[in-house]
């Protein structure tokens, strides 16, 4: 057990500049920030299932690897000459402490309300003081997020500002009208309203699940996980049975598909 972080991280930092020297390792030595940038995603995933799983050894490794990730990356623009490890550990902890003035200062918050509505205002007035472009609030939530991620995250910012369904029935009677575009569209056999129909539909129930106090990705993961262990058993089921999921008819596979749910 070390006694602080801040010689294991220093070695970790060493141990990255070794692989990207001259002699070091001809993989990392190739890669580039556009190539890298698979990888930080693909481990970040990791880590989110980890979490999910609850399983502490396995979530300490992935933290491990995400860490490697982001003191890499730092190690290319370093090189590059755009900025060091150091600035960066220096930014986000002047940003966190100029972001809570309630825990570092003398300002008084009475609830996480009134907290979040502080937290917007510090950051918008950051983007007011920035030499950067201004992003409305909408466009600042990253593409490259998962697209029903994506949605909810869009849904809550408009709320957040005013945008919000007056009830619980206005979001229903708006799911069933999409419900019936989207088979307008497939009478029709358009394609392309289809598609359009159907991402309609998709984002009304995110607006739902957001509205029921609901994360929708963590609900559809569910719901897949859900599926793919019923599905299993169905055909195990249907293997002690004798008959293969291909050759069993649609009213014998219901049958062991409730099976299965009962299970």
């Amino acid at each position: 057990m070390h006694d602080g972080p801040a010689q294991p991280f220093l070695d970790l930092i060493n141990i990255v500049a070794r692989l990207r020297a001259p002699d070091g390792c001809p993989w990392d030595r190739k890669q580039t920030p556009a190539s890298f940038k698979s990888y930080l995603i693909e481990e970040t995933h990791e880590l989110a299932e980890a979490i999910d799983h609850d399983q502490p050894p396995h979530i300490m490794e992935e933290l491990g690897d995400l860490l490697f990730q982001v003191v890499f990356l730092a190690r290319l623009y370093e090189e590059a000459g755009h900025f060091t490890i150091s600035e960066v550990i220096a930014a986000i902890s002047e940003k966190m402490i100029r972001r809570h003035p309630h825990v570092f200062g003398d300002q008084q918050i009475d609830n996480i309300e009134d907290q979040r509505k502080l937290w917007l205002s510090i950051k918008a007035s950051e983007n007011d003081k920035s030499d950067k472009e201004p992003r409305h609030l909408l466009r600042s939530i990253p593409q490259s997020l998962p697209a029903l991620r994506r949605a909810q995250r869009v849904s809550e910012r408009a709320a957040q500002s005013g945008f919000e369904w007056p009830d619980l029935e206005s979001i229903l009677a708006k799911l069933q009208e999409e419900i019936s575009e989207l088979r307008q569209a497939k009478t029709a056999n358009a394609p392309e309203q289809i598609n359009e129909e159907l991402g309609d539909l998709l984002l009304t129930v995110v607006n739902l699940g957001r509205y029921l106090h609901c994360n929708t990705e963590e609900a559809l993961q569910g719901a897949t996980e859900k599926f793919i262990h019923r599905f299993i058993d169905m055909e195990k089921i249907l293997a002690r049975n004798g008959t293969p999921l291909s050759a069993t008819q649609k009213d014998k596979l219901l049958t062991a598909w409730e099976q299965a749910k009962n299970r």
